[in-house]
Order: structure tokens, then sequence, then C-alpha cells
């Protein structure tokens, strides 16, 4: 993990044999992230969608919850929301709180909530175009090993942990330190973990959970009560496992933030994060700032000549693949179109990584006949997708040779501008009229002959423009020589821009200095 800080933001690479697979940016100041708890107040009830628009103490945006999303606890959540503002010292760790009934799931908005209420919300997705964030009474809590979600009883273990024995060990860990009233999802980094890291990261959530009903007690507005983790860390929690080897800051503030964090979660392996002291950027030193270059952007090449276009609209992602310049597989079309795809299938899973593009992607894949062919290349991009730990779904190509894949999106899709802006037309598509030019190489004409520098004056331009003032039975050459009585010679450079151009030597601009 590469992580460059700065004064207006973080940006975090993952490299997976020092190929970039990750690529997150957080500006400082952002209101709203994925994980951040929140005490809102009802501002509109929209009985047509079942759903509350919450008021988050941001002037800007309004968060928007469905019936549904207030969660199974909501009724539990309100009781212990009014008993911690009300200053009961109890809510700190829910041992004497009694549980409220599930709330009914075909239930109305307006008949369970009014305006004004207040609500204890979780961020589930942050602010994307035009809308704000969407927010959950399914709160919890995420640390390293484990999640901690309140007003339950359950522990569940992550699928992706296969043995059995294993299973049972952690249940019966987990069981033997939960908090009452708290259910827990044990995470596949506590695989292997011992009691006393399970019950460190247990420990430090109920601290966050206890700090959060102090601050209930004096609440009289909307405001912000759990900050999700810094970019970095919340990085490095996601990613942070046994086989990760190096953690370079450029920052030192930022170092000793992910240092201690190390440290908390992983005693005695913070010595794999290291500061990076040179004077090349950390981006340029490890080759991400290359890796940017060539991974966004519209075309994406892979070296053996294959191409992708990725297409972003706003109801979702097309992806195209290209054969380019590909050298044919001497086995027929066939063998050729399958090789071809599954070489963009392994680009396309990381692309999705790199940019965590989400919602629904559609891949226009290079036409199969076989139908052993079309599963194959299923079954490879299934394969490469399960390096993602982001929810995702992949159907089998359809009859049109289309791949449907779904990835949630819990925050905008990473864009990184790798075009220069146009020094002609500055970006806008659109450059000087020739008349304005020409006007700029007769008013340097008009500079030169107020000095009386020279009776000759020497003009080079790109090889258009010398041409538009040389042609012609009377050129504009011949109308500045009659004008101001002086030899003027027009040389064509083709090393000048279209608007370039010099007066002996001298570029349009510098004449004045």
């Amino acid at each position: 993990m590469i992580i460059s800080a700065n004064e207006t933001g973080v940006r975090i690479a993952l490299t997976e044999d020092k190929q970039l697979v990750e690529l997150h940016t957080e500006k400082f100041g952002n209101k709203f992230s994925v994980g951040d708890i929140f005490i809102g107040k009802v501002k509109k009830i929209m009985q047509g969608l079942n759903a509350v628009f919450v008021d988050l103490g941001d002037e800007e945006q309004d968060g928007f919850m469905h019936y549904l999303d207030l969660g199974q606890y909501y009724n539990s959540c309100s009781k212990y929301m009014r008993q911690a503002m009300n200053g009961n010292a109890g809510m700190r760790t829910l041992s004497p709180f009694k549980l409220e009934p599930d709330l009914a799931k075909d239930g109305s908005i307006g008949a369970t909530v009014s305006v004004g209420q207040f609500l204890l919300v979780q961020v589930a997705k942050e602010p994307i175009s035009t809308k704000g964030p969407k927010l959950t009474g399914n709160l919890s809590m995420a640390g390293h090993f484990v999640v901690l979600t309140p007003f339950e009883n359950t522990i569940s273990i992550s699928q992706k942990i296969k043995s059995k024995e294993e299973r049972a060990r952690l249940k019966r860990l987990v069981q033997s330190i939960k908090p009452e009233n708290f259910g827990v999802i044990v995470r596949t980094n506590a695989e292997g973990k011992t009691v006393a890291e399970l019950d460190a990261d247990m420990r430090d959530l109920m601290g966050k959970w206890a700090k959060m009903t102090d601050k209930l007690k004096r609440v009289t507005s909307p405001q912000k009560l759990v900050s999700e983790l810094s970019a970095a860390s919340a990085a490095l929690r996601e990613v942070l496992s046994d086989d990760f080897n190096t953690v370079y800051v450029d920052n030192e503030e930022v170092y000793n933030e992910v240092r201690e964090y190390v440290k908390s979660v992983a005693p005695g392996r913070e010595s794999i994060v290291r500061y990076y002291k040179l004077q090349t950027p950390i981006f340029d030193q490890f080759g991400i700032t290359r890796d940017i270059r060539r991974a966004f952007g519209k075309i994406v090449t892979i070296r053996s000549g294959v191409y992708l276009y990725v297409e972003h609209t706003e109801a979702m992602h097309v992806i195209d693949v290209n054969s380019g310049n590909h050298v044919k597989s001497g086995n027929g079309q066939e063998d050729t179109a399958l090789q071809v795809n599954i070489e963009s299938a392994i680009e396309i899973a990381r692309q999705l990584r790199l940019r965590d593009i989400g919602g629904i992607i559609i891949v226009d894949f290079v036409d199969m006949q076989k139908a052993e062919n079309r599963k194959k290349l299923y079954e490879v991009m299934c394969e490469e997708m399960k390096k993602d730990k982001t929810r995702h779904t992949i159907l089998p190509l359809s009859k049109f040779g289309l791949m449907q894949i779904t990835r949630q999106r819990l925050r905008p899709a990473v864009e990184v501008d790798v075009q220069e802006k146009c020094p002609l037309c500055d970006g806008t598509g659109k450059i000087k009229s020739s008349l304005v030019v020409v006007d700029e190489i007769e008013a340097d004409i008009k500079y030169h002959v107020g000095r009386n520098v020279s009776k000759r004056i020497v003009i080079e331009a790109h090889p258009y423009v010398q041409a538009y003032l040389t042609k012609g039975l009377v050129s504009q050459r011949l109308k500045w020589m009659m004008k101001y009585k002086r030899w003027i010679e027009v040389k064509a450079d083709s090393h000048l821009s279209l608007l370039d151009f010099k007066f002996d030597g001298v570029r349009d601009g510098e004449l004045a200095e």
C-alpha cells in the first residue's frame, strides 16, 4: 500500500505483484462517509415512496431513507436513543436494556415517524451525483476482526471461512466475550486469531459505542456522532492480513496515525509501516502515476494488443472488448476469440476494483460459438472477481455475447482525468480565428517598425499560416510591405504549433519583454 497525503486529501494505492489494483481518494472535510453515524431529524415524509428525507445538519444535502431501511430493530434503537438523550448511563453497555419487538415489514412510514422527530441513522451509501447519502437504521460498527451490531444477540461467521472446526472455534470464543444485547459478525481476518485479539477489537468498538452514548446526552440538533476511520486506516482495516508486506506513507502525521492503527490491531507488525522521505513524489517513485495514466480513460490497452473501451452513463457502465492488433492464434478464430476474451476478463476484473465501478456493468465480449468456451470465460471472470471484496453478482454470457455484472456501489466511482488540456483550444474544442492570428502578427510588425529595429523583418510561422500569408497575387505579406515600408520575409517552421509564430527568432508574446 502506498499512501500519499497533502493539504487537500489522501490518495491510497494498493498494488499486488507490482500491479496497481485499487485506488482510493479522500478529500479532507468530506461530510459523509460510509459508516458515519448521525443523529438526524425527519425533514419531509414522502408517503408515495414510503420514505423520508432526513436533515443531517448539512444545508446542501439531506439523507434519504426508505421505510424498510429503518431497520428490523428500529423500535429498540428509538428507545435506546430516547434514554441516552435523557442521560441514562446504562445505555453505554446495553446490559440492562430490554429489547423491543421487531418493526413490521409491511408498515407505513407516515404511521411510524413524524416530521421533526430525531432518528439515529448510519450512512449506507455516500452522495452520488445529485443524490444525497442513503441512510439505514441498522447500525453497525466495524473493527478489524469483528463487526458489532446492537439490539440483537446473534453470532455470524464470514462465509469465506470454510473450515467447520475453525467456524465452531470462533463461535465459542465470541460467545464467551460478546456483550449483552449486541450481535457480532466475525470477519474473515479473524481466522486463526486468539480470544485476546478478538476481545481487544471488541473492547475498542464498545468504547466507540460508549462515546456515542455520551454525545447523545448533549444533542439538540442534527449532527455527526461517530466518524468512520480515516481513509488510510479504513483501507488498512479491509486489506491488512498476514501476507501484507509494506505500507509506505509520505506524510508524517498520516504515518503516525497508520502506525498506531496497525499497532492496535496487529501488535508487533507496526514495522511494515514505513515513512517515505525521498524528494521524488511517492507515486512517481513506485510507478503509480504511470499506471494511473495507462489504466484510466475511455480506452484501456492490454499488452497483447487487445483494448477495452469503457463508457460511463448515468444508468450503467458499458465495456466493449476489441481484439485490436492481437496476433491471431493458429487454431482458428474461435480460439483467438477465447484468448482475447480471457485476457480482457482478467483486466476488466482489475478495472472494476481500480475504478471502484458500481451499479450495473454490461460487458460486450468478442463473439464465441462454442458453449464450452462461453462457460470457460464465465468461470475465469468469477475466479478473478473473487479477489474483489465488494459484493457483486455475475451472470453467464447471454446469446448476444453480453455479460451482466452488478457490483455494490457505496461511493462514487474513482475518476482520474488522464487527458491534458489542448494548448491551442484550452479545452474548449475551438481555436482562435485565423483573422485574430493575422491581427496579432500585424501588431508585432507595428512594434518592430515603431522601434525602428531593422529594415528587414523575418517571421517564422506554421506552414499553414505561412502559406496563408504569402500565397496569392496580392498576398497579405505584400500588403504589409507596402504599408510599413519594410522588407518582410515569412518562413515555414513545422515545429511551431498552428497559432504560434516568431519574429527574428523571438516567440510571440516575448517581444515586449
